[in-house]
This record gives C-alpha cells, structure tokens and sequence, in this order.
C-alpha cells in the first residue's frame, strides 16, 4: 500500500474531529444523542479482460456531501476517512464506514498493469461525478459495483505562465486535489525547472486534471476554476497523452491573521462553495494571500492556531461557513482568532 493511501486509512483525530462535525447528521451530534452504528462496504476487484481477481488493489470512499469533503487538512488529499484494500482473493471489505454517500476510487498496486478509476456501474471512469453513489446504512453490508481494472495510461506535459509563457517550476498537479504541507510534499507529480510533468498509472477513461501553483491561480485542465466546467484529458491504455496548462494570475484574496500563537505550519484553505473541492492553499504569517479566478464562489478555513479550524465569518463549519464572491476587484478577508 503506498503511503498517502495509508495516511487516509489511518485518519489522525483531527481529521475524524473534523469529518465528524461536517458529516454527521444534527440530530447524532445533539448532547446525549448516540450516533448511527457504522456500516460496511463490500466488492471484489477483477482484470475488465479477463476476470481474473486482482489483490490488494485499495479504493478510498469519497464522501459525496460537500461538507464531509472539505473535512481535509495538512498533507492529506481529498480522499475522506474510510477505504479498504483487496485480499488475495480480490474481495475488498471496508468496515466501520460511517453513513452516508461515498464514491470509490481504485489504486491499484500495480499500476504498471492496471491503472486509477473512479468506480462505474459497468466499468471504470475518470470522472468523479460519472461515478456510482454508494449508500452506506448503519449497520449494513452495502454491496458495490464489482471494479473491474483497465490497463494504464501516462499523462505528461507543461505548465506556463499565462502572462508571461515562462515554465512554472515545482507546480502540483493533481487527479485528487491536495492540501500541501510544507514539510513532507510527498504526494506525487510536481513540474519540473523547465514547466514539465509527467502523472502514470491512470485508467483509459477522460481525466479532470488540477494545477496549483505559488502567487498563480489554481485551475483545472483548460483554465477553469471549477472541476464540473474542466476540460479532461483522454488516457489510453499504454498510450502517452499530452495536456499543457497555463495558469493566470487570478484575483487577490487577501487578509490579515490575528491569533495569539500562530501553528507551526498555518494554513488559510479555500474550497469550492457548491462543491466542497479544494480551490487554493495559502500559507500564513502575519497575513495570507491566495488567487482565484472571478467568478468562483468559496468557503474559507483558517487552520491558523492550537485550537479547531475557524471558517469565515465564525461558523460552525463548511454548511455555515460565508461563501466569498470573487470578482475582478481584490478581496480582503480577515481571520481574527483572539
């Protein structure tokens, strides 16, 4: 199991705190009430060519509510708390799953045989929003489409620039968007000093692509700052595909960070207000600075101090957070923690 699937399956308790109060139901988080047993998830992975079972391929169960999505914080994608990987027999349980919708995405073990999907019906797809809903009930077995793995494709490409067409360095690019840390960016492609990247191990389905890179806009592949409006790349199995990328400068949103001990590592995150996708990471000192591009609407979380995460304007998390509209003009929003 490579080792960022790992981190998701073994949540720290900040992230369970922070999925806790973005998924659960009002009623479970009232005082004195019990919360729903969880339930499980059940499937078996096969070769789409020949049927034969593959081992210890991992999916992660993807929460579908916006809320529980943005439950993300330092160094971890945005894959949610629950998944499970196949035994030798390609059956894959996942337990103690709370409930609730989930999708899966697959990571094979082997991704030089068999590539990433977001699980279908009848098959593999790149794209979230394409992928079956599983419903989880407490207490239950839930069954899942049985996954059945493509061979694997290779993406590669540039990121510029748009202003100027200089390469962009140390760029992310992402299929699952990630909150960075500044301390153990391990999570995988990266530009290098002449703008080039290259992502393996990709399903042959069309893949929605991130790009997030320092004082630029984060986008998705064709420029755009939501992952709906995206233009994805088409994968073909052992087949190179090529997708370049320009990021433009976006607007400024900036404030200023108040707080009495800042986090060794503080953060002010942006997610997509409809959706709950990542849409910018900023580091903190005495102030952030994040660029967005006009248009988008976002809910943002200041990870700032020794205490829960504060959202915009004090809410009590994502559902109530404030949503900023971004236009042309600079926007200023202040964080202040004392």
């Amino acid at each position: 199991m490579n080792r960022a699937l790992l981190r998701h399956l073994t949540a720290s308790i900040t992230v369970a705190l922070l999925v806790g109060q973005a998924a659960a139901p009002a009623a479970a988080r009232t005082r004195g009430s019990v919360p729903p047993a969880p339930g499980s998830v059940r499937t078996v992975v096969r070769d789409a060519a020949t049927g034969t079972p593959v081992p210890r391929a991992c999916a992660a169960l993807v929460p579908v509510d916006a809320a529980a999505l943005a439950a993300v914080t330092l160094g971890e994608d945005q894959l949610g708390r629950y998944g499970g990987c196949a035994d030798e027999q390609g059956v894959l349980l996942a337990e103690g799953v709370a409930p609730g919708r989930y999708r899966l995405l697959v990571r094979p073990y082997d991704t030089t045989t068999h590539g990433w999907q977001w699980v279908g019906r009848h098959g593999g797809t790149g794209e979230r929003e394409r992928a079956q809903v599983v419903q989880v009930r407490a207490g239950a077995v839930t069954s899942a489409p049985t996954i059945r793995l493509d061979p694997p494709g290779t993406v590669v490409g540039v990121v510029t620039d748009a202003a100027t067409g200089a390469p962009v360095p140390r760029a992310r690019v992402m299929v699952v968007p990630y909150v960075p840390d500044p301390k153990n960016d391990d999570h995988g492609p990266m530009t290098d000093e002449d703008g080039r990247y290259t992502i393996t191990g990709l399903g042959p389905y069309h893949w929605p692509v991130q790009f997030a890179a320092g004082g630029l806009a984060t986008v998705w592949s064709g420029g755009v700052g939501a992952r709906q409006q995206a233009r994805p790349v088409r994968v073909r199995a052992h087949q190179t595909a090529t997708l370049n990328q320009a990021l433009p400068a976006g607007t400024p949103l900036t404030g200023a960070v108040r707080v009495d001990e800042l986090l060794t590592y503080a953060q002010v995150i942006a997610f997509d207000a409809a959706t709950g996708d990542l849409a910018g990471v900023a580091d903190v000192g005495s102030g952030y600075a994040l660029r967005l591009l006009p248009g988008q609407r976002v809910k943002l979380r200041c990870d700032c101090a020794y205490t829960p995460p504060v959202w915009h304007r004090h809410a009590a998390g994502f559902t109530t957070a404030t949503p900023v509209h971004v236009r042309r003009a600079p926007v200023v929003v202040d964080f202040n923690l004392n």
